[in-house]
């Protein structure tokens, strides 16, 4: 067991997959020497050498198609899109190729790619470059998308996309890279894909969440605990495809529910999640459902990214709303 940071999970993940596997490729903008811009990829050219972990140009659409072309000679890709506010240069390749090449062919190929790509606002970026864009990959069929909220889970959801045998687009929150540390095993694990966890038990409310944002549900759930409210706390973990058992099941122990997310309320899945509870578990609700998250404008500049983001004050006052109905 070791104490890692999530970026640090990240690498051991990916340190062992290229181990295990020499069909496993990792590559990207300036991943080889420099171990990329957030050093997630340090080291992996020193020890697997530049055929194996290797920079590409400055090109995501080519880096999506060397993806392609890969997988189907049967390597297993790991692509870092440098930032996913870039994706959009790639979008044809996820989304238009990768995403329907196994029902393409009749089941006979398939496509073991993993896309990883940080995200994020609270750490002051350019613009472009902290845009939560899931939303567009969610809505897209044939392809898994993962958003780890802490270094276990990071960890173990990157082993098993990179084991799985169709394309999975992992997203990482430029802010969790740092920001705390945890107990994680050296040697390697999984954490099924599809599956969400239940982070904090509670009676009162269900606050479901991903990425940054399940660390804010959590400080809201501690003040709320303070004020005699027993929240509780769900990471999706992957929000396509959806653990819908774990959702309801939360939900109808509940009774009320706040959807929580960083990407604008027009953005991000929150809306499907809503969906999805108002179809299987209304008559359940005793309170409509609430939504935090962020306006619906472009992401601001970094000076009012603060004022922007949603917050565990935001979520504490939408539970009083709730509770107040």
């Amino acid at each position: 067991m070791a104490n890692m940071t999530m970026i640090e999970a990240i690498t051991n993940a990916l340190a062992n997959e290229l181990r295990t596997n020499d069909r496993t490729l990792v590559f990207g903008e300036d991943v080889g020497k420099n171990g990329g811009v957030f050093r997630a990829t340090q080291g992996l050219q020193e020890e697997f050498g530049a055929d194996r972990v290797m920079d590409t140009p400055l090109a995501e659409s080519g880096i999506g198609g060397l993806s392609i072309g890969l997988a189907l000679e049967g390597f297993r890709p790991i692509p870092e899109i440098q930032f996913n506010g870039f994706i959009f240069e790639v979008m044809d390749s996820v989304v238009g190729q990768a995403a329907r090449t196994r029902y393409r062919m009749g089941g006979t190929r398939n496509l073991p790619i993993t896309f990883r790509a940080p995200f994020g606002g609270g750490v002051h970026t350019p613009e472009l470059h902290a845009d939560s864009l899931e939303g567009l990959l969610a809505q897209s069929p044939g392809i898994k998308v993962v958003i780890p909220s802490n270094p276990y889970d990071a960890k173990g959801l990157l082993i098993s996309a990179v084991r799985d045998n169709d394309p999975v687009y992992f997203l990482e929150h430029m802010k969790l890279y740092r920001s705390f540390r945890e107990d994680v095993p050296e040697e390697e694990y999984t954490v099924p894909l599809g599956k969400a966890k239940i982070v904090k038990e509670g009676t009162d409310v269900t606050l479901i969440a991903y990425g940054a944002m399940v660390q804010e549900s959590v400080k809201a759930a501690d003040t709320l605990a303070k004020e005699g409210v027993s929240a509780e706390v769900l990471d999706l973990r992957t929000v396509q495809p959806l653990d819908i058992e774990t959702i309801v099941a939360s939900v109808e122990k509940t009774g009320k529910v706040v959807m929580v997310q960083e990407a604008q309320r027009q953005a991000g899945i929150g809306s499907k999640v809503i969906a999805e509870i108002s179809e299987r578990s209304i008559l359940s609700l005793t309170a409509p459902i609430g939504f935090v998250a962020a306006p619906d404008t472009v992401f601001p500049f970094g000076m009012a990214e603060k004022d922007w983001l949603p917050s565990a004050d935001d979520i504490v006052a939408k539970v009083k709303e709730l509770e107040e109905f």
